[in-house]
């Protein structure tokens, strides 16, 4: 079925909508935000090495990797916001069976089934997210993932909580899986009805120009793939300056700096801050710039704040640089799922689905890519993936949207 043509003015069933998908994203957050600080008790009790614990931790991204591409696919067939509320509820199945695993192997595959679970949430949210931003005309997109941010905060305050308390690692993530899959279920009541449409909403604007009609020709496939490219750097790009912060900050702070444990922590939460307050304000900015404009500047921020911090190292121009950085990144993922899901001659998700996988390579990739670059020389090169990312955004975010131009109905 086909959603109504957008209006500035959505009612009651798009403001439902949105607090519906608001949950989705909060929920998602959440949930694996619960299991990561009771990694340390996971990796004693199963008696794991460094080397051990390291390799089995990734076996929930690569779950996603493994199943990512299978996400249109899934959203086509049963909609995006079912696709997202099961996907919850088998992801905190996972999250729960890896928290109490007794062996080394149920614990990886746990992990597995949680991260190919988690992927379809990620694909079903964000496609209906969009869906419920086509039926708002206005950008909403950015707000939804600072709340994933929020959910992220939630499910680490109830992580800590639980281990102060000393409740145990069972009941702690039952309780948790079972509240969250709750309010994923709950909100799927409120999501918009019906499965996707293959329709887009493509704005007059010289980066996504619009599909002829008949058969697509040659060269329109081959601008559709070009701008998928394209998008699929700036998604990258934004992944690997969020993974780069998420894995090497604090020990850059610590090591390279020799910062003390509190304040080696502040380069993240600074970051993750910023992120946050850059979430929460970017729709305002980008439907008065465009997506085009707000990320390359956000690109640029990043390209000049961490390649400042890196040439002139100090513990606070360090924590200031990522702060610059997270607010310079806030708007960059959205704004490539948007385009991708944008994409004219595309099935619904297929633009999303790619973006999405792909992206996950990124998040796998970079913390072993500046460990060896580290290794080679020292973590302050390691780190230049920080400004070339930002380059890359500068560069890619050309073919991003540009300033909408919509007009209100008149009375």
């Amino acid at each position: 079925m086909s959603d109504p043509v957008p209006t500035p003015f959505p009612g009651p069933v798009e403001r439902r909508a949105r607090a519906a998908v608001s949950a989705l994203f909060l929920t998602n957050g959440a949930l694996m935000a619960n299991l990561l600080p009771r990694y340390p008790e996971i990796k004693d009790a199963l008696e794991l090495s460094n080397t051990t614990y390291g390799l089995s931790v990734i076996a929930f991204p690569a779950g996603a990797i493994v199943s990512g591409l299978a996400a249109g696919a899934v959203v086509r067939r049963i909609g995006s916001a079912r696709t997202a509320a099961y996907g919850t509820l088998l992801t905190s199945l996972g999250v729960l069976v890896a928290g109490v695993a007794p062996t080394l192997w149920l614990f990886v595959l746990a992990l597995l089934f949680g991260g190919a679970m988690d992927a379809l949430t990620d694909v079903g949210q964000n496609a209906h997210g969009l869906r419920v931003q086509r039926r708002y005309g206005r950008s909403i997109f950015n707000s939804l993932h600072a709340l994933w941010s929020v959910g992220c905060v939630v499910g680490g305050a109830m992580a800590a909580a639980a281990i102060a308390l000393q409740v145990p690692l069972g009941v702690h993530l039952a309780v948790s899986g079972a509240l969250f899959s709750a309010v994923a279920l709950v909100a799927l009541r409120s999501c918009l009805p019906g499965l996707d449409g293959a329709e887009r909403a493509v704005d007059a604007d010289p980066a996504h120009p619009a599909e002829p009609t008949g058969v697509r020709s040659a060269a329109v496939r081959r601008r559709t793939l070009f701008l998928l490219v394209a998008f699929v750097v700036v998604a990258i790009s934004g992944a690997v300056v969020e993974e780069a912060t998420n894995s090497w900050a604090a020990v850059y702070l610590a090591d390279a700096l020799d910062a003390p444990g509190a304040v080696a922590a502040a380069a993240f939460v600074a970051f993750m801050a910023a992120q946050f307050v850059g979430r929460a304000t970017g729709d305002r900015f980008v439907d008065r710039f465009g997506q085009r404009a707000v990320a390359r500047a956000g690109g640029a921020l990043v390209a000049v704040a961490t390649g400042l911090m890196l040439a002139f190292p100090s513990v606070p121009g360090t924590v200031v640089g990522f702060a610059a950085a997270g607010f310079g990144v806030a708007t960059i993922v959205p704004a490539a799922m948007h385009a991708a899901d944008e994409l004219p001659g595309l099935r619904a998700g297929t633009g999303l689905t790619v973006v999405t996988w792909l992206m996950r390579l990124g998040f796998l990739a970079t913390p072993p890519l500046v460990g060896l670059l580290s290794d080679a020389t020292e973590l302050r090169v390691g780190l230049l993936v920080l400004p070339v990312a930002g380059l890359a955004i500068v560069v890619a975010g050309v073919t991003l949207q540009g300033r909408r131009t919509a007009s209100r109905p008149t009375p």
